[in-house]
């Protein structure tokens, strides 16, 4: 009887032949049919210009499929409360681990999250000052102030045996909710005048809120309520009238034979608007908050959302408000003095986490800091925190450029914990342009050779001393320095900030030149945001782009973001004698079958919903009889299918000249975008196209001074030039362009720099040195002056 050979005859393990994934013939997006054999336990970067092809790779294929697969392992009633995704267009992935994505999408905006409630930060300290504090006025919820407090009493009846008897019970929930602002800690007052004109009635267009049209529901379920007389103007209203128009309860009403609720339009607004935080608003609703909502601290609870009693529970005089607002090195170091043995593993796991905070350079933030005000780079380092003291192993961790939002200094400390989290065994993906972070690779994949449809192809693969030597732009572009400028551009005059006190600022007073390039340097947390966009006055015609994401379904596309779509509809229309809404795939030139979507998706319930191409329209998303109608010798789809460069040259000249969409086209291909697809659905595009998109969006708009907020995130190290000649047509053009940045490229070019530190939080909010990039070289008396003079090899 013959026995197998065991493994260790061979020398190796079966089992650990697994040790590569293997992608062949991926297809996302504009990945041309490529494939790629990945190391696993080791640290791969994926490199390569901004739309070349990297996240369709790492998050698009590889990490979608890994979650698709693990999400099929559950049952199918979990499955239905869980997000579908459909299968990667790809022919073999194999050797996949379990995914774990670490991106830049901002974190929850809802007003009630904060950087304590959205880790387990504020759950283990409510624990905390449930067990030690004194006076003990309740469980954990006592201090949360998403709870209110209630009480009641009743009559219950309990069936024993055969019999059921009456008891009376009383109930008390004692929660940590501010009851005067309901745990927002802002209490709003609405200036009415900015809500609707008093001398018009409602038939006549009297309110003025964003969305209340006259023959809109939300304006016909007031008109139409029998409460009040539509055509009769405000200001006459009876006092009944003016309480039912604004305060009134919800009732139920019938209108047009439908049951609806009306209530007045103040608890309307209030629920529709003021519950969102302002960072997830879109920017005309935000327009209108800002003009009609006064927001102040609520002077109950002086904004720290808890009721008095929560407050009153204090350990070591501490209460928890007042830990919440501690800066979180602080609080870490308060923990840490806390020596309770009844309660020692909850100190210990609270101390963990806060501690994993200052190791990952966030010690500087406070709990109590809304989520939705977080930094990309800030949300995404925030979610790391919960998988450095993870005990998985053999897990595939994806990162999207991990480095976003880093000063130099801190870039090291990224690093260090991107190679602990390989060192335990996993298999770490990382996306990233920073060169830093490059050269600590394992193995390095650079796609390309350009963007978009020039891109999508595996340029490189193998180490970084071989993509170094390689041909490849990466590698030609790895080792650029900029140099110092010779000569600085002369200042035309100065923006004055005096006592500037936002946040950790320590009343600045600091002179920002105009007419020349500024950079905005220190490190993270240290106020450079806080500087500029809580400091410049309002009427000095700023116009800021931040990072913000740009908020778009899969019908939006470049064309509609920049108002492109708008010229092209009307130029078509009038060369065709007909109506302009039947060029737009979101009105009356939609295929009847896909409504304009150009796929037809096909629910399968528990299973993945599939998306067909519409074989009515071929993909085209507009009518047969639409697509007859031409400019220039093109219709409506074969515009939409031009990249940026070709349209640009097409709307130029001839029969097809439009001024107003060449000029949009024109500051597309300024800012890199030439190769984008006009008719591109905007969740294709990644962080750095989105934000240049921004740009191009801004660069229309009527202001003297220019506020971009590190606008390198996302740009490949070839694009860095491009981008600092724009930053010098801009100001060459008599534009004053302040710029909040890390790269020590757009340091070394700019004209003068302002360095805020010299650390981060409390330890930071000074003005540590201005003056231009050869004096800060020189004077090398600040971390940003020692890494800037490192980088241009003074």
């Amino acid at each position: 009887m013959s026995t197998a050979a065991s493994p260790a005859a061979h020398g190796r393990h079966d089992a650990d032949s697994h040790d590569r994934i293997r992608v062949r013939g991926a297809r996302e997006n504009n990945l041309k049919d490529i494939s790629v054999e990945l190391p696993k336990r080791r640290l791969t970067v994926f490199t390569g210009v901004s739309g070349s092809g990297k996240s369709s790779l790492v998050f698009g294929t590889i990490a979608a499929e890994s979650q698709r697969m693990i999400n099929e392992t559950y049952s199918a009633f979990v499955q239905g409360f869980m997000p579908t995704l459909a299968r990667p267009d790809v022919d073999v992935l194999d050797g996949l681990t379990t995914a774990i994505i670490v991106d830049q999408e901002r974190m929850g905006a809802n007003s009630r999250s904060t950087l304590g409630t959205a880790t387990d930060a504020n759950a283990l300290l409510r624990i905390l000052f449930s067990r030690l504090g004194e006076p003990h006025i309740g469980s954990p919820q006592a201090f949360s102030f998403n709870v209110a407090s209630a009480h009641g009493a009743g009559a219950l009846t309990v069936e024993k045996g055969t019999s059921s008897k009456a008891e009376r019970r009383d109930f008390t929930i004692t929660g940590g909710m501010c009851p005067r602002c309901e745990g927002m800690g802002t209490v709003n007052d609405i200036a009415l005048d900015q809500l609707y004109d008093a001398s018009k009635s409602l038939a006549d267009g009297a309110l003025t809120i964003p969305g209340y049209n006259v023959d809109g529901w939300l304006v016909r379920i007031f008109s139409e309520s029998g409460f009040l007389d539509p055509a009769k103007p405000i200001r006459d209203y009876t006092d009944v009238e003016l309480h039912d128009f604004l305060y009134k309860e919800p009732v139920k009403v019938t209108f047009q034979s439908i049951n609806m609720t009306y209530e007045g339009l103040i608890p309307k607004i209030q629920k529709s608007f003021l519950s969102k935080d302002k960072e997830a608003m879109q920017p005309h609703i935000r327009a209108f908050v800002d003009r009609a909502v006064t927001f102040t601290a609520c002077p109950e609870c002086n904004g720290t959302r808890l009721s008095a009693g929560a407050r009153s529970s204090k350990i070591g005089g501490v209460n928890i408000a007042d830990a919440c607002a501690m800066q979180i090195s602080d609080l870490a170091e308060w923990v840490r003095g806390l020596e309770e043995p009844s309660v020692a593993p909850l100190l210990e796991t609270l101390q963990a986490t806060l501690d994993s905070f200052v190791k990952i350079g966030l010690g500087y933030l406070s709990l109590d800091r809304p989520s939705g005000t977080l930094s990309g780079g800030e949300a995404q380092r925030t979610k790391m925190i919960r998988h450095l003291g993870s005990s998985l192993t053999d897990v595939t961790y994806v990162f999207d450029e991990p480095t976003v939002g880093l000063h130099p200094h801190d870039i090291q400390r990224m690093n260090e914990l991107l190679l602990r989290l390989r060192d335990k065994g996993n298999t770490v993906l990382v996306v990233e342009h920073k060169p830093e972070t490059i050269a600590i690779a394992d193995h390095v994949v650079d796609l390309g050779p350009g963007a978009g449809s020039s891109g999508g192809t595996i340029c490189f693969e193998g180490t970084v001393d071989e993509l170094r030597a390689s041909d490849t732009l990466t590698g030609r572009h790895l080792d650029d320095r900029a140099t110092l400028k010779s000569t600085v551009r002369e200042a035309t005059g100065a923006l004055e900030i005096r006592g500037a006190h936002a946040n950790n600022l320590r009343d600045v007073d600091v002179d920002v030149p105009l007419g020349v390039l500024v950079a905005i340097t220190g490190v993270a947390g240290s106020g450079k945001s806080s500087l500029i966009h809580g400091s410049l006055p309002d009427d000095a015609g700023v116009v800021s782009i931040d990072q913000g994401a740009i908020r778009g379904s899969r019908r939006s596309n470049p064309a509609t973001y920049t108002g492109l779509l708008e010229p092209i509809r009307k130029a078509f229309a009038k060369a065709n004698g007909v109506k302009p809404a039947l060029f737009s795939a979101n009105s009356e030139g939609a295929c009847p079958n896909c409504n304009g979507a150009g796929v037809v998706y096909t629910d399968l319930g528990i299973m993945a919903g599939v998306a067909a191409t519409c074989e009515v329209c071929e993909g085209k998303r507009f009518q047969a009889s639409v697509l007859e109608y031409t400019l220039g010798g093109r219709n409506i789809d074969d515009v939409l299918t031009m990249s940026v460069g070709e349209a640009e040259q097409f709307f130029a000249s001839g029969d097809a000249r439009i001024p107003a969409a060449h000029a949009i086209l024109a500051r597309l291909v300024d800012v890199g975008l030439a190769y984008l697809t006009i008719g591109q659905p905007l969740t294709t595009l990644s962080g750095g196209e989105r934000q240049r998109l921004k740009l191009a969006t801004h660069m229309a708009e009527k202001g003297e001074i220019y506020v971009l907020d590190e606008p390198t995130t996302g740009l490949h190290l070839a694009d860095v030039e491009n981008l600092l000649g724009l930053l010098d047509r801009l100001v060459d053009s008599g534009k004053s362009v302040i710029v909040i940045e890390h790269h020590q490229a757009v340091m070394a070019h700019a004209d003068w720099i302002i360095d805020l530190g010299p650390g981060a939080g409390h330890d930071g909010g000074r003005l540590i040195f201005q003056g231009t990039p050869a004096d800060l070289v020189a004077a090398r008396s600040t971390l940003t002056g020692e890494h800037l003079a490192t980088y241009v090899g003074e």
